[in-house]
């Protein structure tokens, strides 16, 4: 065999392929230690195979020498004199990541890992509203913003299986009904506010929420429970309650909430 067929071989991910079968509809993901220091995350896709890291931009690579986009575009902002305003390849870099960041998003949900898909759709909610705020143009800025329910929808799937495995079924009851108010102001501030209730993504949550009532047994909770003490203006009650969450938070820690 000559080097010609040497590196052919070499290249070849027939294996790979034929040992992972791509399965349309269902997000296969495993995380592969490739050295002893370095684990990275892979996704099957019809005709081949993502590999991205773990931590920091999912390709490795450091845009303006910084570990991701946000951190290269804000150190730019800080040093440029007057209003700052994205060129072309600064949103040819942003929607590199955004694509980036939502398959590695997906494959940490698919793998259960909660706490990284957490701080994934965090970042990218962050970089959304630097991207708002300096936009070059609106038609650009919607080309993103029509992402940010789903970027949330993510979020707050994630942030509560994680309350469920962390804590209780009702912590993570109120991460939904926290995470639908967040999708319910993107709603509302782009004058879309009647679309809310027959969206397919917050029919979701909705579901997820009634199911881990049924499954473990949850009434209202206590957030809840002010709502309607408040809206009956029962200020004794709602004082009591209020006084309970705030022993619950001191108890169990103050649940994250997403960048906005």
């Amino acid at each position: 065999m000559d080097m010609s067929d040497e590196r052919e071989e070499h290249y070849d991910i027939d294996r790979v392929l034929q040992s992972w079968p791509f399965k349309p509809g269902v997000i296969a993901a495993r995380l592969v230690r490739v050295s002893e220091d370095r684990e990275v995350l892979q996704m099957r896709i019809e005709m081949g195979v993502l590999q991205m890291e773990v931590t920091g931009r999912p390709d490795g690579e450091h845009p303006g020498g910084a570990d991701n986009c946000l951190e290269w575009l804000q150190e730019l902002a800080r040093s440029e004199p007057g209003d700052f305003t994205l060129t072309l390849d600064h949103c040819v870099e942003i929607d590199r990541e955004l694509v980036q960041f939502y398959h590695r998003r997906i494959c940490f949900l698919a793998l259960r890992q909660f706490a990284q898909a957490v701080v994934d759709a965090d970042y990218i909610l962050a970089l959304m509203d630097f991207a708002a705020a300096h936009s070059p143009n609106p038609q650009w800025t919607m080309s993103h913003e029509q992402y940010r329910p789903l970027t949330l929808f993510h979020r707050t799937q994630a942030a509560a299986l994680m309350a469920l495995e962390q804590t209780n079924a009702e912590t993570a009851i109120e991460t939904i009904n926290q995470g639908l108010e967040e999708i319910r102001k993107v709603f509302v501030k782009f004058g879309a506010e009647e679309q809310f209730d027959q969206d397919e993504l917050i029919h979701q949550l909705a579901a997820m929420k009634e199911s881990l009532r049924q499954e473990y047994r949850v009434g209202k909770t206590l957030a809840e429970q002010l709502a309607d003490a408040v809206a009956a203006e029962e200020y004794e009650r709602a004082a009591r309650l209020r006084d309970e969450i705030a022993r619950h938070h001191r108890h169990e820690g103050p649940q994250a909430s997403p960048q906005s």
